[in-house]
């Protein structure tokens, strides 16, 4: 019988040590006031460009405790374009380019104008309605504890 409490005891003791100490990665969005966690390893950033007013994108994936720009997509070269990708042949107005750069953080100045905006596979944040205008948005790795985590506030 004693044998039998110390194991339960045990691996009680056990469960809530992990609780505690165990740290996962997400995708954590933040602003001033909030923020949130991502579902999933990838995203979409998307904006009006300021100069060309055309659409770009970006595509970030989380590779464990990395946050990798991967690709970006443009409709015309101009101020701002990389210049050190890979284009990426394709036929739909765009051209499609490879990054693959490691960034501690993805910091955007959201607004309106541009209409900021932010996808991932089962949602899309329209961040320029979520903030107020030219406010600061930032996309990084957060190690949230495994009780935050299995909470699943997580969107």
């Amino acid at each position: 019988m004693n044998n039998k409490i110390f194991i339960l005891g045990s691996t009680v003791l056990i469960v809530l040590l992990l609780f505690l100490f165990v740290k996962i990665p997400v995708l954590y969005v933040s602003y001033d006031g909030g923020g949130f966690s991502l579902k999933g390893d990838s995203f979409e950033v998307s904006w009006i460009h300021s100069v060309e007013k055309e659409a770009w994108m970006e595509t970030y994936e989380k590779e464990g405790n990395r946050l990798k720009l991967v690709k970006t997509k443009f409709k015309t070269f101009g101020a701002g374009t990389p210049s050190d990708g890979e284009i990426i042949p394709s036929n739909d107005g765009f051209v499609h380019m490879k990054i693959d750069r490691e960034v501690e953080s993805v910091d955007l100045i959201v607004s309106a104008n541009v209409e900021t905006t932010l996808t991932t596979d089962s949602k899309e944040y329209r961040l320029y309605e979520m903030v107020e205008d030219y406010e600061n948005v930032s996309i990084q790795i957060k190690k949230l504890p495994l009780w935050e985590f299995l909470r699943g506030e997580i969107q």
